[in-house]
């Protein structure tokens, strides 16, 4: 029944009517709860309140909803860091950046899938950028343009900068937990600002 009305307009209107928050919110807790392995379509449905028809028209497994939620949270999160007042171009880019880090290593939704279905990631770290990779890079992008700007930062490739700092952000993110404990995060912090900071100063 499904396939014979997938095109048909008054269904399709039906299911884009359905905050696309509301899906990810209740996959988001799905998540946490089993992990991505055990998700189905129709867990996600069920927890969603509203029918597998209309979440296969918007994402074709379980997934594709998960990335979707991924570049939903770090967006977000990406989004924030940057706007907290500061000295200079450099200082906020600095900030964002550590803050980002900290809040990300210890995020419940990349410790589960760290823990539990960390295969999910590596197309993201071996073989292709996400979604989210590309709106960070914009970002850092800008920040580093206002930092020339200002001459808080050193001129140079503001694009292979700007992934040179996310790179580094990265291997603190997800190599860090295995190298630290949770009492020495702080210091882990720490020393990314420093890092970035250096590496960043005219």
């Amino acid at each position: 029944m499904v396939s014979q009305h997938r095109n048909d307009p008054d269904l399709i209107r039906a299911a884009n009517a359905i905050p696309e928050h509301r899906i990810l919110d209740a996959a988001y807790e799905l998540l946490l709860a089993v992990g991505l392995r055990r998700m189905t379509m129709a867990d996600i449905a069920r927890h969603a309140e509203v029918s597998r028809a209309t979440l296969y028209r918007r994402w074709p497994n379980v997934r594709s909803v998960v990335a979707s939620l991924m570049t939903r949270e770090w967006t977000e999160l990406g989004n924030a860091a940057f706007r907290a007042p500061a000295d200079s171009a450099r200082e906020r880019l600095v900030d964002g950046i550590v803050r980002i880090a900290g809040t990300v290593r210890t995020h419940p939704m990349l410790r589960k899938i760290i823990e539990l279905d960390p295969d999910f990631l590596l197309p993201y770290l071996l073989e292709r950028r996400g979604t989210s990779t590309d709106q960070q890079l914009a970002l850092i992008e800008q920040a580093l343009l206002a930092g020339a700007e200002d001459g808080s930062i050193r001129p140079g490739d503001v694009a292979m900068q700007a992934k040179s700092l996310l790179l580094t952000a990265w291997s603190f993110v997800l190599t860090g937990p295995v190298l630290v404990g949770p009492d020495e995060a702080d210091g882990l912090d720490e020393q990314l600002r420093e890092l970035l900071d250096r590496y960043l100063k005219p």
